[in-house]
């Protein structure tokens, strides 16, 4: 009986060692493999998404250009304006232009969009201060030359700031 049992052992143990070097080799074979197509599923989304966060950040740029006073001026300015009605309708023309490209949030970082909506928070801000040094009697267009004063005297500007940022954010991808 003793023999028997002893027997079974000396078949066991070592089949035992086999099945479970065969369970560990297996395991680690498939989590590797498991781990090769996650490679393969980020590498085909980012080759996928690539052209698509790239227009996302070209929509950007062109909204920064678009946002600048002078680009909102040679587009709003209409001579009949008072100052009053060209200031609602240039902060129209960026809150709308704004809205236009609020989806590209999706395609960018946090930190490049927090600067986005900066640039626009500035634009505004900047309209009303202006607004706020001209006489409330004034045409459109001293409004207009009054924000073009203004504007070059600016020592930080804002668009450069956020178009520098979409170019350094942008150049990560290559």
């Amino acid at each position: 009986m003793d023999s028997i049992i002893l027997e079974i052992v000396k078949i066991a143990f070592p089949a035992l060692i086999v099945a479970f070097t065969i369970y560990f080799v297996l395991r680690e074979q498939f989590a590797q493999q498991a781990r090769l197509r996650q490679l393969e599923k980020q590498r085909e989304y980012k080759q996928a998404s690539l052209p698509v966060r790239l227009q996302a950040y070209e929509r950007l740029s062109l909204l920064c250009e678009r946002l600048a006073i002078p680009s909102l001026l040679l587009r709003i300015r209409n001579e009949e304006m008072n100052a009053a009605t060209l200031r609602i309708s240039l902060m129209l023309a960026i809150q709308q232009e704004f809205e236009h490209n609020i989806t590209q949030q999706v395609y960018v970082s946090d930190q490049l969009w927090a600067i986005i909506q900066a640039t626009r928070d500035d634009a505004l801000q900047f309209l009303d201060i202006v607004s706020e040094k001209v006489d409330k009697k004034a045409t459109g267009a001293q409004f207009s030359e009054a924000l073009l004063h203004f504007h070059a005297q600016r020592e930080a500007d804002p668009i450069a700031t956020a178009q520098s940022a979409i170019r350094k954010e942008a150049s990560g991808l290559f």
